[in-house]
């Protein structure tokens, strides 16, 4: 079982000192599932790697088991994957062998721990109990660039008739997997630490009460955002209901409840700012103009969020096709509910559907579409992930019509209640003047063989212009094929 860590950061060497582990020395650590080790691959001021490398004895193992789970004779408690893929053995290893770099502390270099840092680590072998999806959601949401790549499973062993996908990659439940992120080590050990276990589903010891606070303290300012924190949660906790319940309880208690018919806390924040012009609504209903004019007929909402303008589409007969997509499960849920998906007449039912997904990563499911609108999206991004934002968009999903929407930044000096330098929404990560957008949305109709109309929504200042301010990228090719993409929410 392998786990290694490589920075770019120079001196590179200073990984020793964020993980207290020289880089001229082999050490060994005593683990009850057997031994760790660390060393260094390559250790120089422009790279160094430092790899944890644990010898798992699956004899011991089940020698030291109490019980009839450690009496039986069976096979497959000697001979099993234990030994060599990433599980819950890494994380207590971890947790023990890097205490302090996973606590945040270095005695050496606190501001660089405290610093992120260009980080790459592998896992060459990652039993998956859901598949790559699975581990895109978790880990994309998180900021990771990731590579996985399914291991064939060769077996050299199996009766015959061997099983039709024997040594098949596309059979196989195990990854090899590769994460790189700008963060800062004690984060990438913190997620590790929590999503190796949720990954493999499976624990190696008793999940008590005392897992609960590990897992908060692990999570500690990500988990409870987490598009997938229910999942973790469960997982991490093996489904055990009443620790599930207090964990959640836990995670969710500084957060305000949120009903069908209330805007997420988060969405409030930014309709507090602009309820005096009904923002909100304005957009929407540009949207819809945009959409219909276009001449429509399939609609994919892409951030769907609670599913507000699915609800406006819905009760437009030009659009035959309505898919909302968003990252978060807990936002599909909300939008299915306030949808009552459940109440709707078969024929009804028909015309729309939700699917989980991120506008992070190319989706076939998003192509041969006639119309997009991008509501109040791209402000969400971290600027590093426009790029891959404009190819899933622009590039690979090709919409012959995009509406997109995003704030003002100008227009924030009219509002009162928003102090001065501050975003209209805690989850922004920029927000553009007009002339910042005019040469971002250029830029991208240059790119990729589009034209742009700039269009004004909400009351018109003459001197600051409107509060939100909205591109219809028309792409210049003929063959729009049929559709349209909506997109709409944060996607981060």
């Amino acid at each position: 079982m392998l786990l290694t860590i490589t920075t770019t950061h120079q001196p590179a060497t200073d990984l020793g000192f964020l993980l207290a582990k020289h880089p001229a020395r082999v050490q060994s650590f005593e683990q009850s599932f057997g031994r760790a080790h660390v060393f260094y691959p390559e250790a120089s001021p422009e790279r160094t790697t430092i790899a944890l490398l644990l010898d798992v004895d699956p004899v011991a193992l089940v020698r030291t088991r109490r019980g009839p789970a450690g009496e039986g004779g069976a096979l497959e408690q000697y001979v099993n994957d234990r030994p060599y893929v990433a599980s819950s053995f890494l994380s207590v290893a971890i947790a023990d062998v890097f205490r302090s770099a996973l606590q945040g502390k270095s005695r050496e270099r606190q501001e660089l721990a405290e610093t992120p840092i260009p980080l790459t680590a592998r896992l060459p072998a990652v039993p998956c109990r859901g598949g790559e999806s699975f581990l895109r959601s978790l880990f994309a949401p998180l900021g990771y660039d990731l590579l996985a790549t399914p291991i064939a499973l060769a077996m050299p062993f199996a009766p015959a008739p061997a099983a039709p996908n024997a040594g098949h990659a596309d059979s196989s439940p195990y990854l090899d997997v590769t994460l790189r992120a700008t963060t800062t080590l004690q984060a990438l050990l913190a997620h590790l630490y929590v999503l190796i276990p949720v990954l493999d589903d499976q624990k190696h010891y008793w999940v008590s009460q005392d897992e609960v606070d590990k897992l908060l303290r692990a999570g500690e300012g990500w988990l409870a955002t987490h598009p997938e924190r229910d999942t973790i949660t469960r997982r991490y906790l093996r489904r055990r209901p009443n620790l599930v319940r207090d964990a959640i309880a836990r995670l969710t208690a500084e957060e305000e409840p949120v009903d069908e018919d209330a805007e997420p806390k988060a969405d409030a924040e930014e309709a507090t700012v602009e309820r005096t012009v009904s923002l909100n609504e304005q957009r929407l209903a540009m949207v819809l103009a945009v959409l219909r004019g276009s001449g429509a007929r399939r609609i994919v909402d892409l951030g769907c969020g609670e599913g507000r303008l699915l609800r406006v589409l819905l009760d437009d007969r030009q659009f035959e096709e309505i898919v909302g997509m968003d990252v978060s499960y807990r936002a599909l849920e909300i939008a299915s509910n306030r949808l009552r998906l459940d109440r709707m007449s078969e024929r009804q039912r028909e015309r729309i559907r939700l699917i989980h997904g991120s506008l992070m990563y190319r989706d076939s499911r998003l192509t041969g579409f006639d119309a997009a609108a991008v509501v109040e999206v791209v402000e969400h991004l971290d600027p590093p992930r426009l790029a891959a934002f404009e190819r899933v968009l622009f590039e690979f999903a090709r919409p012959g019509t995009v509406a997109l929407t995003t704030p003002n930044a100008e227009y924030n000096v009219r509002w009162a209640s928003l102090p001065a330098g501050r975003f209209r929404h805690r989850d922004h990560r920029f927000e553009w003047t007009r002339s910042e957008f005019a040469s971002w949305a250029t830029g991208v109709a240059d790119r990729f063989d589009y034209d742009t109309r700039f269009v004004p929504v909400g009351p018109e200042d003459l001197d600051v212009g409107a509060p939100t301010q909205m591109c219809v990228f028309t792409r210049r090719s003929t063959d729009l094929g049929g559709g349209s993409v909506v997109v709409r929410g944060p996607q981060v």
